[in-house]
């Protein structure tokens, strides 16, 4: 496959992943809202599951076509992006206050699944063995998820923000949502296929190109949602956005993938692996630096160098 044709299917791909999430999720909302579902319910269901779908499709090919460092390099890279770049950009337009719970149980259980993936990818340092994410790894995440899941619909039934739902016709909803799965299964195709292409072309690993042009393209989601919220004034919308997207990335999105197929783990995924434990912990540090459990501009602007950073270190190794 040429450039041109990789950054084509590349490019492709990740549109039809964003749009296709955006069908669904308003597919699926409007018809569980015809349904009767509570909108709080659809918003910590349909609609959390619908911004993490570019991530999960894209995994869920990589790791059946085995192109596992595609898929590893993406939660881990999507992961690091988040904190740095969407948080970072969020704050830099305006400085995000942060509630309690999310600083003192969502970003640790975030550090935590960062924590996890790191020691379930270091066997080999650990046990001498060869370090893969295997499928009993997978199913130990997703219990935790199972776990995660309760506590945001627990804690969702008094104070998470209800979504905006179309009222749309029953059978105009499902047309939505089948073109929205529709959209995200060639999307997903493309955008492996691309990744793939583009790391053969420039000798690099495809899980650096997973790390960076794929992680980045399929947070675009949440960077559209964390930057908006943060304009708007609902910066613990924000800040809430990204936190629950990383748990959800690694807890279901990876933990199914492991499932699908063990995930081999390179040194240079161990590294980055490490990044993002790092980050999250000084995402948490931050909040008591200056202003109490607020990321401040000069903060958010210091992140987004950080990732910038980051990507160049990694291009340059």
């Amino acid at each position: 496959m040429t450039f041109g044709l990789s950054l084509l299917a590349l490019g492709s791909g990740i549109l039809l992943l964003v749009k296709g999430a955006d069908w669904l999720v308003g597919g699926a909302s409007s018809a569980a809202k015809r349904f009767g579902v509570a909108p709080i319910v659809i918003g910590l269901t349909v609609v959390a599951f619908g911004t993490s779908a570019p991530e999960l499709v894209v995994n869920l090919v990589s790791a059946a076509r085995g192109r596992t460092g595609i898929a590893i390099g993406n939660i881990i890279g999507s992961n690091i992006a988040n904190i740095l770049l969407i948080l970072g950009v969020a704050a830099a337009i305006r400085p995000l206050k942060v509630l309690y719970n999310t600083t003192w149980k969502e970003i640790p259980l975030a550090f935590l699944a960062s924590v996890l993936v790191w020691l379930m990818g270091n066997d080999r340092r650990l046990t001498g063995g060869a370090s893969v994410i295997d499928r009993i790894d997978g199913l130990v995440l997703l219990a935790f998820f199972a776990i995660f899941l309760y506590y945001t619909l627990s804690l969702g039934r008094i104070d998470a923000p209800k979504p905006q739902i179309e009222d749309r016709p029953v059978r105009l909803s499902l047309l939505y949502a089948a073109a929205g799965l529709l959209a995200l299964g060639f999307g997903g195709k493309f955008a492996v296929d691309g990744a793939a292409g583009l790391a053969r072309l420039f000798g690099v690993s495809e899980g650096l190109i997973g790390l960076s042009v794929v992680a980045i393209g399929t947070s675009l989601p949440e960077l559209v949602t964390s930057a908006v919220a943060a304009y708007r004034g609902h910066t613990d919308i924000a800040v809430g956005n990204v936190v629950g997207s990383n748990i959800f990335n690694v807890f279901w999105i990876l933990g199914l993938s492991a499932v699908v197929s063990p995930l081999p783990f390179s040194e240079d995924s161990a590294m980055d692996a490490l990044m993002a434990v790092a980050v999250t912990a000084i995402l948490f540090l931050s909040l008591y630096v200056g202003q109490r459990r607020v990321l401040e501009r000069w903060q958010g602007r210091l992140f987004v160098g950080l990732y910038v950073a980051y990507l160049v270190f990694r291009f340059s190794i």
